[in-house]
C-alpha cells in the first residue's frame, strides 16, 4: 500500500526541491482513503510515507502499527528506504529522519518484508556502475 506513494513523492521533490508535507501536497488521497487488506491508512508527512496497520482482524503482533518509506537525495535523484517507523521535520538537514518513539509503534522486525528493514540511520551508498557490467 505505502509503495504507491513512493512515486507521488518523488515527483513531488523533483519538481520542487522539497519534500511534500502531506498528502494533499503529494497529490495523494488523503491517508484514510489509502486502505487495504492489512493497512488501516498510509500518510505523507514531510517526504516519510507511513502505513498504519488495522487494530482488528490481522496478526495481533502487527496490530495498529506502522512503518515507514523514506527517501534521500543522491547526486540529483532520490534513494528509498524502508523499515521502523520513522518522522522527518520540515527542511529537515541532509533529508535527516528519526526513530518514531511513539507507543506501540514498531512492527518486530520478523514482520516486515525482508526488503524493508534499513534502520533510520540508513546512508545513500551507491554502486559504480560499472559493476553492473561484464566485460567481454
Amino acid at each position: 500500500m505505502a509503495e504507491g506513494q513512493k512515486s507521488a513523492v518523488t515527483e513531488y521533490y523533483l519538481n520542487h526541491g522539497t519534500w511534500p508535507s502531506n498528502n494533499s501536497s503529494a497529490g495523494v488521497a488523503s491517508s484514510s482513503k489509502i486502505k487495504g487488506k492489512y493497512v488501516k491508512e498510509v500518510e505523507v508527512k514531510n517526504g516519510v510515507v507511513t502505513a498504519t496497520m488495522l487494530s482488528s482482524g490481522v496478526n495481533k503482533e502487527i496490530q495498529g502499527r506502522k512503518l515507514s518509506l523514506w527517501a534521500k537525495r543522491q547526486d540529483g535523484s532520490v534513494k528509498w528506504f524502508c523499515g521502523q517507523p520513522v518522522t522527518r521535520t520540515a527542511n529537515a538537514k541532509d533529508d535527516e529522519v528519526t526513530a518514531d518513539t511513539g507507543t506501540n509503534g514498531k512492527i518486530d522486525t520478523k514482520h516486515l518484508p525482508s526488503t524493508c528493514r534499513d534502520a533510520s540511520s540508513a546512508v545513500c551508498i551507491e554502486t559504480p556502475p560499472t559493476a553492473f557490467y561484464k566485460n567481454t
